[in-house]
């Protein structure tokens, strides 16, 4: 069984934070996640339809590594979510700001 690593509140660092929003496509990840406000596939989320599957694994793991988002398995999907409550928590109001940009 797969095991996602998900850092700790706590563990969340700003850095991580930024360094993984600065992809242009991560970005339109996290936003089309909270647009949605519920669980997403890593399908449905995808900026792209015709993304590498291997690429838009690497996107998400690289979100789920800074703190952005949990991942969960249910049957053969990963759903994903935003763990905004968790980036607030560390960093009132950052994610709302950097998502308010226009693209």
């Amino acid at each position: 069984m797969v095991q996602f690593v998900h850092p700790s509140r706590d563990e969340i660092t700003l850095a991580g934070v930024l360094a993984a929003l600065a992809d242009p496509m991560r970005l339109r990840i996290v936003k089309s996640l909270v647009a949605q406000n519920d669980c997403m596939s890593c399908t449905e989320a995808a900026p792209c339809p015709d993304m590498a599957k291997s690429t838009l694994s690497n996107h998400f793991r690289i979100l789920r590594e800074a703190g952005l988002i949990r991942t969960s398995k249910q049957g053969v999907q990963h759903r994903n979510v935003v763990r905004e409550d968790d980036i607030n928590a560390r960093f009132p109001r950052l994610l709302n700001m950097i998502l308010s940009f226009p693209e």
